[in-house]
């Protein structure tokens, strides 16, 4: 075929809304159990039900627990560490009332082995030698906040015998591990208003008789020093990642210089249980995965003599990595490759996809690969990946400029990857420009780094994603008359803040945006409740400043086009920060869009949903900038729009 010749953003495009409902799925938490792999599918054609899928190199794949039930854990609201397998038996957190469950696999018949009540769990760890389920429990049955502890649950009689309290005292707990012989316990604890990143401590004890840990003291890290995964070898020595040399290094404990001391990052922010970056092949060589400039690469290292050896692959976006007897597991994106469930063989140096998120065999010629970029911001450096519009099919009139959508990423403490992303590709291949940056605060680039936000959230990310754009404009890559932005959670509330206080962008999009720092200060989940301590100043002493870096305290200055896609079931955002903003808009006579979903949370898990808020923003930009679209869209109302 001919290429045609069309306006950016009109480009018709095989990479649709339904393709990335229908297709797709989401995938997490894979572990690698006596040869079978098992990992979590939240699928969007299923209402974003999470499914625990097995697979067995004999018999091929298989769901583990059956239709409709869900496992997903809401500790800390984003959850993670949901199951366990041990042999035939599958210990999960069930998504509709949260009590763990005991099955086998094969009956398929679940057993609760907690009571009912305001409880939440994640972290589950056997404790063999004494039959009993460690897991990290939260209990929201007092006043106040939810109490967290490390429980042990009786797993013959689990429900006529009280849990045990093994610890309880510190604001958070994660990481309980018990080495190879049962007879040490290593976990995690941190405090307000620390963050997992900012500072966490790894504590040791030893089991006594009765089950009870003793003599539990801190090894490691403290209120300055991050600590993440810590994990038995098979010969009983405790590792850990520690970024006390402003980069997240492999540590062995009683050891003051790293595994392999290198300016990479061997971890990540740990917003939900269980993340894991490296694991024992043997008892000789560690499986790690580290990202450095943007991008995840595998190395092995052998513990003994410190010799590190990269693994060439073909990916560059790693994560849940685990290991058994010479073999890993791991979730995996290329730049042209779908995030996959990945197997790898030590003794081949073989890689095998299990299993895809997305069934589609799409030409590898349609996707924009990304470019990692490196621009200035003041007197600070800032990185990201610039996406060019890319359709074989399609061309835009000579002297033409496309418009660009700058992606601002969530957590703030988060990151962005060049790993093949449909939800980038929808756009590229339509004709538009995308910046996904990297904005100061990021992880992947050292603490220092990552401590740029602090007190200064609302500014320099903001500056940061202005900047980047501006700078697109002066390289002659995107129309300065079409600057877009779009994000979700703190992303949104960048979004929101550089439409308010800066003039960069013409229009944007906000997906569960934060628009009110106050509110997220008194009323957010406990995990987060502290959170902007350190990102804004403490609450309520900084009462001034809050307000002052809030978007709906100052929506006269919000004089551009947004839309907002918002969860009215939404707990850490909740519907009223965005209607307040919306109506403000509209009094404004600013064109504005309000799309809501009854059953939504924070983050969109359903495939209508999803595809609402893809097909609503484009028919929003299109309708916007008037520029045309192939087919019509979703037919959204636009108010103030003449």
């Amino acid at each position: 075929m001919s290429v045609q010749t069309a306006p950016y953003g009109s480009w018709k495009s095989t990479i649709d809304a339904d393709l990335l409902v229908r297709g797709s799925v989401r995938l997490g938490e894979a572990s690698l159990v006596d040869g079978r792999c098992y990992w979590l599918e939240s699928r969007p054609a299923e209402k974003g039900r999470s499914v625990l899928v097995q697979h067995c190199p004999q018999k091929g794949r298989r769901d583990v627990v059956p239709a409709p039930l869900s496992v997903r854990s809401k500790a800390h609201e984003y959850g993670g560490a949901s199951y366990l397998v041990d042999g035939n038996t599958v210990y999960f957190v069930l998504a509709e009332d949260q009590r763990l469950y005991r099955m086998d696999m094969d009956r398929q018949v679940p057993e609760p082995l907690t009571a009912e009540g305001p409880y939440r769990y994640a972290d589950l760890q056997l404790d063999r030698r004494r039959g009993r389920l460690l897991c990290v429990q939260e209990d929201f049955s007092g006043e106040g906040e939810a109490r967290a502890r490390i429980l042990a649950i009786d797993l013959e009689q689990p429900l006529e015998r009280a849990p045990q309290v093994l610890v309880e005292g510190a604001d958070f707990y994660s990481n309980p591990a018990l080495n190879p012989t049962g007879d040490r316990l290593a976990f995690l604890r941190w405090q307000h208003p620390d963050m997992p990143w900012d500072g966490t401590e790894l504590c040791l004890a030893e089991i006594a008789a009765s089950g009870a840990p003793e003599n539990i003291r801190p090894v490691a890290g403290g209120t300055s020093e991050s600590i993440f995964q810590p994990q038995w070898s098979p010969e009983g020595e405790l590792f850990y990642v520690s970024d006390r040399s402003n980069w997240w290094n492999i540590y062995r404990l009683g050891e003051d210089e790293p595994l392999w001391r290198k300016d990479a990052e061997f971890a990540t922010p740990q917003w939900v249980f269980g993340m894991s970056t490296y694991g024992f092949l043997n008892s000789d060589e560690i499986l790690c995965t580290y990202t450095s400039e943007g991008r995840w690469h595998l190395a092995r290292i052998d513990i003994h003599d410190r010799s590190h050896k990269a693994i060439e692959q073909p990916y560059c976006d790693i994560e849940s990595l685990r290991c058994e007897s010479h073999r890993a597991v791991m979730i995996a994106a290329g730049p042209s490759r779908f995030p996959a469930v990945v197997g790898f063989d030590n003794h081949s140096g073989d890689f095998t996809t299990i299993a895809s998120s997305n069934s589609s065999s799409l030409p590898e010629a349609l996707f924009s690969r990304a470019q990692e970029i490196e621009f200035p911001a003041g007197e600070r450096q800032v990185y990201g990946f610039y996406y060019a519009p890319h359709n074989p099919d399609f061309e835009a009139p000579a002297g033409d400029l496309p418009p660009l959508i700058v992606f601002s990423h969530g957590g703030p403490t988060g990151a962005t990857s060049a790993g093949l992303n449909l939800k980038i590709q929808y756009w590229t291949s339509r004709g538009f420009a995308i910046l996904d940056v990297n904005y100061s605060g990021s992880t992947g680039y050292g603490r220092d780094y990552r401590e740029r936000l602090k007190d200064n959230w609302g500014i320099l990310d903001v500056e940061d994603v202005c900047a980047g754009a501006e700078y697109l404009v002066a390289k002659g890559l995107a129309d300065p008359q079409r600057l877009l932005i779009k994000g979700g959670s703190a992303g949104g509330y960048t979004v929101l803040a550089a439409l308010t206080f800066h003039d960069t962008f013409k229009a944007g999009a906000s997906h569960y945006g934060i628009g009110d720092l106050t509110t997220l200060a008194r009323d957010t989940h406990k995990f987060e409740s502290r959170y902007l301590d350190k990102l804004v100043g403490p609450w309520p002493q900084a009462e001034t400043v809050y307000r002052e870096r809030s978007p709906i305290e100052h929506v006269g200055q919000l004089n551009c086009p947004v839309i907002f896609f918002q969860g009215l079931e939404d707990k850490v955002v909740p519907p009223n920060q965005a209607e307040t903003m919306v109506n403000a808009l509209k009094q404004q006579g600013i064109p504005v869009a309000y799309i809501t979903f009854d059953n939504e949370g924070h983050g969109f898990r359903g495939g209508d949903s999803i595809k609402m808020a893809l097909e609503g923003e484009l028919e929003f930009y299109s309708r916007v900038f008037d520029f045309p679209l192939p087919q019509p869209g979703p037919g959204i109302t636009i108010e103030n729009l003449e």
